[in-house]
């Protein structure tokens, strides 16, 4: 029996997040230098893209480059910036074939105008698709988007344009970058790493966390339809107790 006869189709994380971990350490393990694994690691985002919407999971966020990446060798910065470009003009046919929207969160001003502008150029080319939207996740760490929330809504109760009262879950909501995503119901983590990294803090808050020994560049559709079993077969309280789910 395949593991994709196994999912309950009734039942998917309507927003699966990735934190796609081990593309250095691949490289290591074989002899080769890192950027080999940097490249290696766009075949599994291919993969997994293509699986999210095979089984029509709405939403797909990928932790392509944190804030803090930033502060990595200069050549392996402007080699995870040059494979963005490429990644993007490769994949621009993947997206619409398969119906699926390009999404952004991040300090996207941070990225260099050439990825910038090729990040923008496919957003608007696959704006209409509605199959599955694909969010990466670029310059992006939850610590700066929860700061730059707080001063966005200070100013506007500071200009009285709301009030102190006013601020609630859903005023916070839609100031984060991810105003038009629902929360996370499913976040993996490749590569064995057991920690949050900085990502999407506010939006996992009733999250299932799965972690895997898997390297992101040997990762395939078969892991994450493992992940995806293993979510369905636990208990999703959100505070209630089984009883009261049962009842």
């Amino acid at each position: 029996m395949s593991l994709l006869s196994k999912i309950d189709l009734d039942r998917l994380p309507q927003h699966l997040a990735v934190i796609m971990d081990g593309n250095g350490r691949w490289a290591k393990q074989k002899g080769l230098f890192r950027s080999i694994g940097h490249e290696n690691g766009t075949k599994a985002v291919r993969e997994i893209v293509e699986a999210s919407a095979e089984i029509n999971i709405p939403y797909l966020t990928l932790y392509a480059f944190s804030t803090e990446n930033w502060n990595r060798p200069k050549m392996e910065v402007e080699l995870l910036m040059k494979l963005l470009v490429n990644s993007l003009k490769k994949e621009i046919k993947t997206l619409q074939d398969n119906n699926i929207r390009l999404n952004a969160i991040g300090n996207l001003s941070a990225l260099p105008k050439k990825a910038h502008t090729e990040l923008l150029d496919v957003i608007e080319k696959t704006r209409e698709n509605s199959r599955m939207t694909l969010t990466l996740a670029l310059s992006y760490g939850s610590r700066e988007e929860i700061t730059k929330t707080i001063k966005e809504i200070s100013l506007k109760v500071k200009n009285n344009l709301i009030s102190p009262s006013a601020i609630d879950e859903s005023l916070i909501n839609n100031h984060l970058y991810t105003r038009n995503l629902p929360d996370v119901d499913l976040l993996i983590r490749t590569s064995g790493e057991q920690r949050i990294s900085n990502f999407l803090l506010w939006q996992i808050a009733y999250a299932e966390l799965y972690f895997t020994e898997t390297l992101w560049p040997d990762y395939t559709k078969d892991h994450l339809f493992e992940a995806i079993i293993n979510y369905q077969n636990r208990e999703r309280r959100f505070g209630k107790t089984s009883e009261q789910l049962q009842n």
